[in-house]
């Protein structure tokens, strides 16, 4: 019986839209080259330009509808007019928090054809998975505001690290090292965030005496960083917290193709909850609506979303027809040196998936 997967699409703002129609054509495409699944998407009209209208950034009761669904497919919040607190608070993070998306799943993966700024740099290394903890940290949102507006003002922003959110991130970093056979790389501040960088580097060693297979290393965030750049080749699995992961991932596309090639997964492990997935580049304001924003970080988290799936080859298969049209070449957006227009390279990614085979990829 052919499975159909159904999936809550809320493009949200911007370029959102526009970016997740080519991924959704990309998702129908696969679907009717295999014929033993397919998707039912319903969208939902939540975003800045709801707000505006609403006072809300999503419906009131729109964790309790999202709840039916497979996965959320996510374009992008925020736009001119709306703070950009409010349209991450309320509609991103609080996806994240109410179907405890406790992990973030970035690839940082330089394809064929990709453009690189690191002279010398073979895509064979650059290739890294960040995973980032997702539910607390610095984004836990808890502090306070004091005195506001006089001089002796205060303001308190106060991460959160729980043992519990804490074991659960790293130990299922260490279960995926284990599976691909990768070392693990564990990512803080130790030195200067003398509790919560502590207690992560501690909770660190503690899981990793039980899994002695596991080769792994230990950075602070600035030498990351400066690694990230120099030696990317260092890093395989990578396990850090909230802010810091929200960060080098940025640094890791710009090294990997840049932000049109930046995809994320929002998992929630136990599948409680749907998982969200969405490309990484923000809404882009200035070029919203002119049909020339680069579709591919959007194709490749759809791609994310079809391995969660369990459908593992057919995830390789779109990077590999991503890949497929950026050697070639002649269909890119401005961004990639080109001229084509979204729905363009949409299109050729589609028409892409037929022509590439299918590898016996590892399940």
């Amino acid at each position: 019986m052919k499975k159909l997967y159904k999936v809550a699409v809320i493009a949200g703002d911007g370029i959102g839209p526009e970016v997740l129609r080519e991924g959704i054509k990309v998702l129908h495409k696969a679907a009717e080259a295999d014929g033993s699944f397919g998707f039912e998407f319903t969208h939902f009209p939540w975003g800045c330009e709801y707000y505006l209208k609403q006072g809300r950034m999503m419906a009131e009761d729109g964790l309790e509808q999202l709840k039916k669904f497979d996965a959320v497919y996510l374009g992008a919040a925020g736009y001119p007019g709306v703070p950009d607190h409010v349209s991450l608070w309320d509609l991103l993070l609080k996806i994240r928090k109410g179907f405890n998306q406790y992990i973030n799943l970035r690839p940082i993966r330089l394809l064929e054809g990709a453009p690189c700024p690191l002279k010398g740099v073979a895509k064979e290394q650059i290739d890294m998975l960040v995973i980032r903890e997702n539910s607390e940290g610095e984004y836990a949102g808890k502090g306070d505001w004091l005195y506001e507006g006089q001089p002796h003002e205060v303001v308190l922003q106060t991460g959160v690290f729980s043992r519990t959110g804490t074991e659960r991130v790293i130990r299922y970093a260490f279960e995926e090292a284990r599976k691909q056979g990768k070392s693990l790389t564990s990512i803080s501040k130790g030195n200067a965030m003398n509790y919560s960088g502590v207690f992560w580097d501690q909770v660190f060693e503690e899981i990793a005496a039980e899994y002695p297979d596991v080769k792994t290393y230990s950075y602070l965030v600035d030498a990351a960083a400066m690694f990230f750049v120099k030696e990317p080749w260092r890093f395989e699995i990578v396990v850090t917290t909230n802010l810091f992961g929200d960060i080098l991932t940025d640094l890791g596309a710009a090294i990997a193709g840049g932000m049109g090639l930046a995809a994320g997964a929002n998992i929630n492990p136990e599948r409680e909850f749907p998982s969200m997935f969405e490309p990484i580049h923000g809404s882009a304001p200035d070029i919203a609506g002119k049909g020339i924003a680069n579709p591919l970080a959007a194709i490749w988290s759809a791609s994310q979303m079809l391995e969660f799936f369990g459908n593992k080859e057919w995830a390789e298969r779109i990077l590999e027809a991503i890949e497929e049209v950026m050697v070639e070449g002649s269909v890119l957006t401005p961004d990639m040196g080109g001229t084509s227009r979204t729905e363009d390279v949409g299109n050729a990614v589609a028409d892409s998936i037929g022509n590439v085979k299918i590898l016996n990829h590892a399940q």
